[in-house]
């Protein structure tokens, strides 16, 4: 009964872990969106290759994004 309840215990800490990974990512590719349109010293053509690596490769996406133009969301 008490290893039934652990393991339990341990799914429900995983799954909240991923959830809260996964509401994270959501809230930093929203960041990234807002400060994509946002921006005035972007090219038109800048913001479309920005927009297909965020939809192509998400994760690395995002992260490239923060890394590389991070300085600009500061302001």
């Amino acid at each position: 009964m008490i290893m039934n309840f652990a393991s339990n215990l341990w799914d429900f800490m995983v799954g909240a872990f991923i959830i809260f990974l996964f509401i994270m990512w959501i809230w930093l590719l929203i960041s990234v969106f807002s400060d994509l349109f946002r921006r005035k010293d972007s090219s038109g053509l800048a913001k479309v290759i920005w927009v297909i690596v965020l939809l192509v490769l998400p994760y690395l996406g995002v992260f490239a994004y923060l890394l590389t133009q991070g300085n600009g969301m500061a302001d």
